[in-house]
């Protein structure tokens, strides 16, 4: 199964972010988008979520066409994780996260026995088992997005989208994203997310997909797309190279 855009041409009622675009992910890989900031990432995300319409093109799931998929049945096919998210109500923990169980049922059914035991779940596989009965108003902002995170696995989604899923992170819950990352693509999940960082991407990506002024500039591999001469062009910066001589793993920083 696969999450497709195909021929896409992406942006708004008053303006067009980006043409001729194709994409696609399949269960089991991660893809990481890379480009600078409006060079129209976070609107290709919503335009495969389907919370934007394509302007031109299609965006399918395993084939159907998101645009005959009802709501319902696209929350238990993908899962979304906004860069930015501002609480409203002071729930507690456990219930932000329940709420992705609502994919199963709706708003107003009683959460059951499982959709308990999936939250319970989550919140244990990101650590953060112990701010349950805390309210999500009260948690640090890199809290709320592993808050987040836990509340979209509990859709059990065959794909999740993350737009920038470190921004709010200190260093070593990036590194848990991260492997959480990895371990969904290894349980089957398609995974694809945003970053600045090409150590990200060089991490926890199979492939990455570059993005520059609503134009793919390249995509394949990371080993393969993501080298000093195009990150150099991509983001208009000079960029260093650094080879780990015991591991031969490379990193990046600006230079």
């Amino acid at each position: 199964m696969s999450l497709a855009g195909r021929d896409l041409t992406i942006g708004y009622s008053d303006r067009v972010v980006g043409r001729g675009l194709n994409v696609a992910l399949e269960r089991g890989e991660v893809l990481a988008l890379l480009g600078p900031n409006g060079g129209g990432k976070t609107t290709l995300l919503k335009t495969l979520l389907g919370i934007l319409a394509p302007r031109a093109g299609e965006v399918a799931v395993g084939g159907r066409s998101l645009a005959g998929i009802s709501i319902g049945e696209r929350a238990r096919l993908i899962a979304y994780v906004p860069q930015v998210h501002v609480p409203t109500f002071a729930f507690t923990v456990d219930t932000v996260v329940l709420m992705g169980r609502t994919a199963h049922g709706n708003l107003f059914s009683r959460p059951s026995t499982r959709d308990r035991m999936v939250a319970a779940r989550v919140l244990d596989q990101f650590g953060i088992a112990h701010l349950a009965p805390r309210p999500y108003t009260m948690i640090s902002g890199g809290e709320r997005q592993l808050v987040l995170l836990a509340r979209a696995l509990a859709q059990e989604p065959q794909f999740v989208v993350l737009d920038e899923p470190t921004a709010n992170l200190d260093f070593g819950n990036q590194g848990k994203v991260m492997r959480e990352i990895r371990a969904l693509a290894g349980a089957g999940h398609g995974i694809l997310f945003t970053t600045h960082d090409p150590n990200h991407a060089l991490r926890a990506a199979d492939r990455a997909y570059l993005l520059r002024a609503g134009e793919r500039i390249a995509e394949g591999t990371v080993g393969a797309v993501l080298t000093r001469k195009r990150l150099e062009d991509l983001y208009g910066a000079p960029v260093e190279k650094l080879i780990d001589a015991a591991t031969g793993r490379a990193a990046f920083l600006p230079g």
